[in-house]
């Protein structure tokens, strides 16, 4: 299957880098910048003291060979120039296109990317002492369920209630990730490493220090071994240490809280932390150690600023799609994302991260199920965690912070994609030969609805035509812990994956100023050929289009089976009216276990009460998934199970 994923990476990458649909890179003012970063390919593939050399001589530091390159492509830095500017180096680049090992040089444009989660003040009701553990004058100090077998005694777990939901802070009882369920069959995530891709990662906190994987961590930022958070006087660089306590803070140690996965470990990639990102670096990030760690969390992304349209350059989806196709020693690395906070303003189908098929995207929802003002929805989303929203800002997430500290108060998004990136490392000490494909399953088949609801009525949980309940904004539903661990210890691996370029319209097509276009897509998913689907995973429906204002534009994709997907919603800020969308892949997870064939649906319309005018140039379907029945080796435990409602349907589908 190497060959058929890797030949979809080629298509992915080039839908995903062909056009950014007018994001303005860079300072976001109008101008591009370029680092003092080089992309070097050479004309083979060569001794790296080779490449050292050339660099050395040139005046130029090798920071690394590219992930996915076959020797032939470096991360060179000049030390001289400096870390941003407004105009490339034509010296620098000359200099280096005068070797002649060396096919081409480019300079390294930089971009922003965001943290997501709002900041905060350290509490004022915090009362740590030197260790970091709380005071026995604060109000944390007391624990629920003291003696309780298997309740942790943390001092901050009576807080923790996305964990163990009590109702505490008027939450809905039962509403959590259901992790005591999966601690009680001895499920703790030993031996499995989650990398937290962020701003650094204080690994000398006295909750984190014993959980920390040295050997899997690096800072890319400063390139040396040792992530450790830059310091500002506003604890900016925070956000990587707390979604790290999230997943590994150590237990019944007296200090703060207690992690999903608390014997696991966590490596820190330190890459968030500078004034642009560059390409080179995010490949760098995504394809560091990827046989010593399982998976790669990460909560950021693009400017959630209801405008921008972006995603993953070259050098980064192409360390992408090798983790997933040789990461874990060909099992493939679990890239967990957190889908976005630009709130109802936003779709996350336009952050080319989240929406990638190689992710597993999160969102979130607070503690009596609503969701959050902050959160983004598309059809990308797979499912839920948790994070804060409500009035009381200590019903945010409980954490780890800097310095020793802990905190209650961590939120957005950020917050929820660690939630998600403990629970897997739970499955995957359960079942350790699970494949990425296989954790994607797993969290569409357990996944609950549980009381999760949009506060403001706009999206209802749907059935789609194999039974399968999913939401707009929660994906499958929230994470359950428990029910994971359960399916993953008797889990069989899928059946390969195939993708089917099922069909395309390349004409013009108006979109009207009101009402809709329609474009149907006839398709019989590659019958009868190498690449047949017959059991859907993901969608992508690839499109080129532009409008007179871009934020107006909504799309819809409707399945054979009658499942509707809104592929892209209204973007109250997006003013673009130049560039739209050039082969971009808005990507829908809402057919899942559906069958393809048959008659595929594109609708486009404008949602706006003044006059709008508008193109779809291109619409190409792209079909992944299974030309096997995925479940047929496993037996569900229950007639009312996810696993019993599919299998049924498949059954019934290939009886007839």
């Amino acid at each position: 299957m190497l060959v058929k994923v890797c030949l979809l990476a080629l298509f992915s990458l080039s839908c995903t880098t062909a056009g950014h649909g007018g994001t303005t890179f860079g300072a976001g003012s109008g101008g591009d910048v370029f680092t003092s970063s080089f992309l070097v390919r050479f004309r083979r593939s060569i001794d790296k003291q080779l490449v050292h050399d050339i660099a050395s001589r040139n005046g130029f530091q090798n920071l690394g060979e590219l992930p996915g390159s076959g020797g032939k492509e470096f991360h060179f830095k000049h030390s001289t120039l400096p870390l941003v500017r407004t105009r490339r180096s034509i010296s620098h680049t000359r200099v280096l296109k005068q070797e002649p090992l060396i096919h081409t040089a480019v300079q390294q444009p930089g971009f922003k990317r965001v943290k997501r989660g709002f900041r905060h003040a350290v509490p004022l009701n915090y009362i740590p002492d030197k260790s970091g553990a709380v005071s026995s004058s604060s109000p944390y100090s007391s624990g629920i369920g003291s003696g309780v077998e298997n309740i942790p005694t943390d001092p901050y777990f009576p807080f923790q209630w996305y964990l163990k939901n009590t109702g505490q802070n008027g939450g809905k009882a039962k509403l959590d990730l259901n992790v005591l369920a999966a601690w009680d069959q001895g499920i703790t995530g030993k031996n499995i490493t989650t990398a937290i891709m962020d701003d650094g990662v204080d690994y000398m906190h006295a909750d984190l220090k014993f959980n920390y994987n040295a050997e899997a961590s690096y800072d890319f930022s400063s390139n040396d071994p040792f992530p450790y958070p830059r310091y500002t006087d506003d604890w900016f660089n925070s956000h990587g240490t707390r979604c790290a306590g999230e997943v590994a803070a150590a237990r019944d140690n007296g200090i703060c809280g207690v992690g999903v996965a608390y014997d696991s470990k966590i490596a820190g990639i330190r890459m968030l932390d500078q004034p642009y990102m560059t390409d080179l670096i995010e490949a760098n990030s995504m394809g560091h150690e990827p046989h010593k760690i399982h998976i790669y969390s990460a909560s950021w992304g693009p400017t959630d600023d209801g405008k921008t349209v972006d995603g993953p350059r070259n050098a980064t989806m192409r360390a992408i799609v090798q983790g997933v196709n040789e990461g874990r020693n060909g099992l493939g690395n679990i890239y967990v994302w957190a889908s976005g906070d630009g709130g109802e303003e936003d779709d996350c189908n336009c952050d080319g991260y989240a929406a990638s098929m190689w992710t597993i995207s999160i969102n979130s929802a607070i503690n009596d199920g609503q969701n959050a003002h902050y959160d983004e929805s598309c059809s990308s989303t797979l499912a839920s965690t948790f994070s804060n929203g409500a009035k009381d800002p200590n019903t945010g997430v409980a954490t780890t912070d800097l310095y020793g500290k802990c905190t209650t108060t961590h939120s957005g998004t950020s917050a929820a994609a660690p939630e998600a990136a403990g629970v897997f490392a739970l499955a995957l000490e359960a079942n350790p030969t699970l494949s990425w494909r296989d954790m994607q399953h797993l969290t569409v088949l357990t996944s609950k609805r549980n009381s999760l609801f949009d506060a403001k009525n706009r999206f209802h949980w749907t059935m789609n035509g194999v039974g399968l309940e999913f939401n707009h904004l929660f994906g499958f539903g929230v994470l359950d812990a428990g029910a994971m661990v359960l399916l993953a210890k008797k889990w069989r691996t899928v059946p390969p994956r195939y993708h089917c370029e099922a069909g395309a319209i390349t004409q013009l097509h108006q979109i009207p100023a009101s009402g809709s276009v329609y474009l149907p897509i006839k398709t019989n998913a590659c019958k009868d050929s190498d690449t047949e689907v017959r059991y859907l995973e993901h969608v992508q429906a690839v499109i080129t289009a532009n409008a007179s204002r871009r934020g107006d534009l909504e799309l819809f994709l409707t399945s054979p089976m009658g499942t509707r997907s809104m592929i892209l919603s209204k973007r109250a800020n997006d003013d673009d009216r130049r560039d739209g969308f050039t082969k971009w892949p808005f990507m829908t997870t809402h057919t899942w276990g559906e069958y393809p064939q048959g008659t595929w649906i594109l609708e486009a319309r404008f949602n706006s009460k003044e006059s709008r005018s508008g193109w779809i140039k291109e619409f190409s379907l792209v079909l992944h998934g299974t030309k096997d029945p995925p479940y047929q080796t496993l037996s569900p435990a229950s007639p009312h199970s996810k696993l019993a409602i599919v299998k049924k349907a498949h059954e019934d589908k290939d009886g007839n």
